[in-house]
């Protein structure tokens, strides 16, 4: 569910149809190829296959998926990168939704527009000066957008001033998020805990999350709610948690002033348990954390109030976010949602003189691709949440083969490894796949390169999407619907299927 499986508290854990084809004679022995005389007739992929889209071995292709036991649309793209040709294809046209691989294309945008040395800077502002330890003025923190800032970072910026001697601040404490318009969550109508659909804006926190953990005592419940990251805890007040006696739902989330008021169903908790909570006010929960750190280094400050328009003032500190290459390289690993929409809202702000609104914005970014690319698609959002999005196959891997786009994509994808039928890592694999995977709740998808090691390099897209059990799924109000989870996994069984198949035949014909 383009879910970032977060479990430790590092900022690696803050990161966490039918078928047509062209059909010939099967392969045997060592004439396999991906390039097979064709038997005489029409394909049924009709005229949206590109004219040089050769002739495909139905050894393995079809019959894999149809082995596979999907329900819905399953299809692929498989092509030669150096040529652009096209070697086989099963419902290649069919635009589907992305899910995650949306990401790469959201990562080539932004190397391309903001650059892989682009930083995101988050800066504490003084109206006033600062004499005997006291700020004449207010105290503001000016968020730069940075979708990867943790507490840690957070409380490097209020040691600077304390080592600047602040002690108190004689005016307000104000915290400033409008450097990107805000959204309160990524994809409205989700369910209302998913912690990797948070709010987004231009001041974030802990990617705009809030660590709930809970343990039984007696007949009843200690709970608390906090901003932790690798060595810090500080508790967080603008989000509350309380326990109700209730079925369901078991989380259920109320917009308070400035405040996230939720409730949870005490049968649902058992003896104890932790998870992240999205929160819905990001700058004053940056804020909300900011006054305890500097508190606890000596600095008096107001409770935070939001401010519309930057005030000017001197810097007093600044923290400066990883490049732009070393972020988006994270997202593509741990498929961080704000990432996405962060950087690409960023790189549509500069490209476009103004910032816009996350769908304006991806709307903006579809039509950036479509003028460099040729490729068509629609786009809802930057992360692949959105299962409006619309990409095909043929379209993925014209982004894929793109000059350009290999040389900043291909350096940022994750290793696929191959495995066997036990999941165990095949040694000495010949040749390695760099690529891209996406999951929603009935859509399973896998965009990138497979390598041989003859030195051939293909490009790929594998798009599996059940339309009927998505739209159940989506008033299930359950996180793990019924079927979602047998649909990956089996999703997942026929990418490594395909790729172990095409990696052989490549290397034949490499």
């Amino acid at each position: 569910m383009s879910q970032d499986n977060l479990t430790r508290l590092s900022r690696r854990s803050l990161l966490a149809g039918g078928t047509a084809f062209f059909a010939s004679a099967a392969l045997a022995g060592p004439q396999q190829t991906l390039r097979p005389v064709a038997r005489g007739g029409a394909s049924s992929e009709s005229a949206a296959v590109p004219a040089n889209a050769r002739p495909v071995a139905r050894q393995g292709a079809v019959d894999l998926i149809a082995a596979a036991g999907l329900a819905g649309q399953v299809g692929f793209v498989i092509s030669d990168v150096a040529t652009g040709e096209v070697l086989e294809v099963v419902d290649g046209s069919l635009a589907r939704p992305p899910a995650s691989v949306t990401k790469a294309l959201t990562a080539v945008y932004a190397m391309e527009i903001l650059g892989g040395d682009y930083q995101f800077q988050t800066q504490v502002l003084g109206t006033g000066p600062i004499v005997d330890g006291v700020l004449d003025g207010d105290l503001v923190l000016a968020g730069g957008g940075d979708p990867n800032l943790v507490t840690d970072e957070l409380a490097q910026l209020v040691t600077q001033l304390a080592d600047a001697g602040l002690k108190q601040v004689n005016g307000r404490f104000l915290v400033w998020g409008n450097a990107l318009p805000g959204e309160k969550e990524i994809e409205p109508g989700q369910l209302d805990q998913l912690g990797y659909n948070p709010s987004l804006g231009g001041l974030n926190l802990n990617f705009n999350r809030v660590f709930f953990e809970w343990a039984q005592s007696g007949a009843d419940y200690t709970v608390s709610m906090d901003a932790r990251s690798e060595t810090l805890r500080p508790v967080v007040k603008m989000a509350r948690m309380q326990i109700v006696d209730r079925k369901l739902p078991v989380y259920a989330y109320a917009e308070g002033a400035g405040t996230d008021d939720w409730t949870v169903a005490k049968g649902a908790l058992g003896k104890s348990g932790s998870r992240w909570l999205p929160v819905r006010f990001p700058a004053l929960y940056a804020g909300d954390v900011f006054r305890t750190l500097a508190q606890d280094a000596g600095i008096t400050l107001p409770v935070a109030a939001l401010v519309n328009d930057l005030p000017a003032g001197t810097q007093l500190a600044r923290f400066e976010s990883v490049p732009l290459t070393q972020m988006a390289r994270d997202m593509l690993l741990y498929s961080t949602n704000l990432t996405a929409e962060v950087i690409g809202m960023m790189a549509t702000a500069k490209q476009a003189g103004v910032p816009q609104d996350m769908r304006s914005s991806a709307a903006t970014m579809a039509q950036w691709l479509t003028e460099r690319t040729g490729m068509v698609l629609q786009l809802s959002d930057h992360s692949g949440l959105s299962d409006q999005n619309r990409v095909s196959g043929l379209d993925m891997v014209k982004l894929l083969n793109a000059a350009q786009v290999q040389a900043e994509l291909r350096p940022l994808l994750k290793t696929i490894a191959m495995v066997d039928e036990n999941r165990r890592a095949i040694k000495d694999f010949p040749a390695r796949v760099r690529a891209k995977t996406g999951t929603l709740n009935f859509v399973s998808t896998l965009a990138g390169y497979l390598d041989t090691d003859t030195g051939r390099s293909l490009s790929f897209a594998i798009f599996a999407y059940d339309p009927a059990a998505r739209e159940e799924s989506l008033s299930s109000q359950d996180e793990q619907p019924r079927g979602a989870s047998g649909f990956n996994s089996k999703a997942k069984k026929l990418q490594q299927d395909l790729l172990q198949r095409w990696a052989m035949l490549g290397r034949i014909t490499g």
